[in-house]
């Protein structure tokens, strides 16, 4: 698992270039946050993380399948992931953040993800 990225994966790197061309600026992976998240726009106090479909137990997704062998083991591990995901989203709601997710299986079609995201930030704003 050492060689798994955990930054700058391909994920990461079509939201970010989609962000960008949305016109909107941010920091990579802030570590005075809680759970360091993947991008922070601080214009809007918001954070995103961006999540692999495997890691995460992305429900419903073809992507978050349990590999046959050593079922216990990954069972807790990805039990593991979930819970502390939620412990640094309950931390950066107490410190005021907007928190959103977005899915290995969403970088597919960034199109509707960022028109959501645009209309949901100026909504805000």
């Amino acid at each position: 698992m050492s060689r798994i990225a955990s930054k700058n994966t391909k994920p990461e790197i079509v939201v970010r270039s989609a962000l960008h061309g949305a016109g909107f600026r941010f920091r990579l992976h802030r570590k005075d946050l809680p759970g360091k998240p993947d991008i922070g726009l601080p214009k809007y106090k918001t954070v995103i993380f961006i999540h692999g479909c495997f890691w995460h137990a992305h429900k419903g997704c073809k992507r978050s399948n349990l590999p046959k062998s050593n079922l216990a083991y990954w069972k807790g591990k990805l039990a593991k992931n979930v819970q502390r995901d939620r412990k640094h989203k309950k931390k950066l709601q107490e410190l005021g953040f907007n928190i959103y997710v977005i899915w290995e299986c969403q970088t597919k079609k960034m199109g509707p993800v960022i028109n959501k995201f645009k209309r949901q930030m100026l909504k805000d704003a």
